[in-house]
């Protein structure tokens, strides 16, 4: 029986600059580093090109792929019809056939069940973890360690 996809929003008080976030991934150990710009025009705690970095803990295995805001739109991205907003950071839970479709998944260890399905939209690319958690990354660097915003807690 497939469970229906729910989408749990955790980036609260800061996103991703919605016209050239340009993000980048960088991978340490097991761990995937997640770079974007912030979006200093929504919050204005952030300067313009600032970077926001997330840190994926325990990671099995990320992409970022293409995708594009006017897909998501017409309905033409795989979660376009299910999840509530366009560019916002989220912890999926459900429907595995859905975290199976991309087939350009980069591995980083063998996959075990307890990994969490992490998405966010950026605007022309996606971007999809499968790891033990997410936290703020602790650089200097790291404008969402400097404004001390947070992630949504997730419970377990």
């Amino acid at each position: 029986m497939t469970m229906k996809a729910t989408f749990q929003k955790l980036n609260e008080g800061w996103n991703a600059e919605p016209n050239a976030p340009f993000p980048s991934v960088e991978v340490h150990g097991e761990d995937v580093l997640l770079k974007f710009r912030v979006n200093p025009w929504q919050f204005p705690e952030f300067k313009e090109g600032e970077i926001g970095i997330l840190r994926f803990v325990r990671c099995q295995r990320y992409r970022l792929g293409d995708t594009n805001d006017h897909g998501w739109c017409l309905g033409q991205c795989r979660f376009s019809k299910l999840a509530p907003e366009w560019g916002e950071f989220y912890l999926i839970r459900g429907d595995a056939a859905l975290l199976d479709a991309p087939e350009d998944w980069q591995s980083i260890r063998p996959q075990s069940g307890a990994g969490r399905h992490f998405l966010f939209y950026f605007r022309d690319e996606t971007f999809e973890c499968v790891a033990e958690r997410c936290t703020i990354d602790a650089s200097v660097t790291n404008s969402l360690m400097r404004t001390q915003k947070v992630i949504v807690s997730i419970p377990d």
